[in-house]
């Protein structure tokens, strides 16, 4: 059954993915344990998931010169060594049978940390007139953490990483999005290789799954302009809060419920890509 809906959901969460910049896997992870499977599957199959929907909003964000590559390489390299440092620990949690309790609690700390830090009122630094500077270390720790939650939660680390970037290093949400995406991409491919190893994962879901990501990704990306630089930020944010929302409820045995949460927020995205796509069609066919 799961199956019919791989293509669609990948397609989906790819959109939010891109238009983001979290990679994906932190809305997949949730979703594949409340449909039932093992922390160590659904973490491979979204490190795998936000390989591609990185790469391909990557692109997006890569032909509109909105990365900063120093900070991109920064968090890349201290990324990988952060995804290296958590696997022993998720593999040890595993054979300990707390995996499951651990990283829903870990989840649901970080989603209500990130979630108030987005849409509480803070000033949103506009990106073309923002003034750059940016501090290695910083960086390196941002990259560092990011790499170890992406290893430990199965996500792309950029659910760390987006809101970090906004409120510690400064940058204007486009820029934070489109820097987190191209750096996800090195992070997550160092855990993946490093769980895949080990792991066995169902090939043609994941298979669904990804033709979905390349695709959805390169869309959301190509939606960012239609938004304000605040608007993005308060999307992000009640997405994290939904998310929470529904792993809360899976700790108290209500995975359905938690499921059509996500899935409902994630149609009224789709819904407003959709109208947003449309508006834009329409003024530039009047223009013309």
């Amino acid at each position: 059954m799961l199956l019919l809906w791989a293509l669609p959901l990948g397609l989906s969460i790819g959109a939010v993915s891109g238009f983001f910049g979290v990679g994906g896997g932190f809305l997949l992870t949730p979703i594949l344990l409340l449909l039932g499977y093992s922390p160590a599957t659904a973490i491979t199959i979204s490190l795998l998931y936000s390989m591609s929907t990185s790469i391909s909003g990557a692109l997006k964000y890569i032909q509109s010169k909105r990365i900063l590559w120093k900070v991109t390489l920064f968090l890349s390299i201290s990324g990988m060594v952060g995804t290296q440092l958590a696997k022993p620990l998720v593999l040890y949690l595993e054979e300990s049978k707390i995996d499951g309790p651990v990283i829903s609690t870990l989840y649901i700390v970080l989603l209500a940390y990130f979630s108030i830090s987005m849409l509480s009122k803070g000033q949103t630094i506009d990106e073309e007139n923002a003034s750059i500077s940016v501090s290695p270390l910083q960086t390196i720790l941002i990259g560092l953490l990011g790499g170890f939650i992406s290893s430990t939660l199965g996500v792309g680390g950029g659910f760390v990483m987006v809101p970090l970037l906004i409120h510690v290093l400064r940058l204007p949400p486009r820029l934070a999005v489109g820097t987190s995406l191209t750096s996800i991409f090195f992070i997550v491919l160092t855990g993946f290789f490093s769980y895949i190893q080990t792991v066995t994962i169902p090939l043609t879901l994941a298979i669904l799954l990804v033709i979905g990501a390349v695709i959805g990704a390169r869309i959301g990306a190509g939606m960012t302009d239609s938004f304000t630089e605040t608007t993005l930020k308060n999307l992000l944010g009640i997405l994290y809060f939904f998310t929470l929302v529904s792993i809360l409820l899976q700790l108290f045995h209500q995975s359905i419920p938690g499921l059509l949460i996500l899935f409902l927020y994630i149609i009224c995205l789709m819904c407003l890509f959709i109208y947003q796509y449309w508006t834009k069609k329409k003024r530039l066919f009047f223009l013309k």
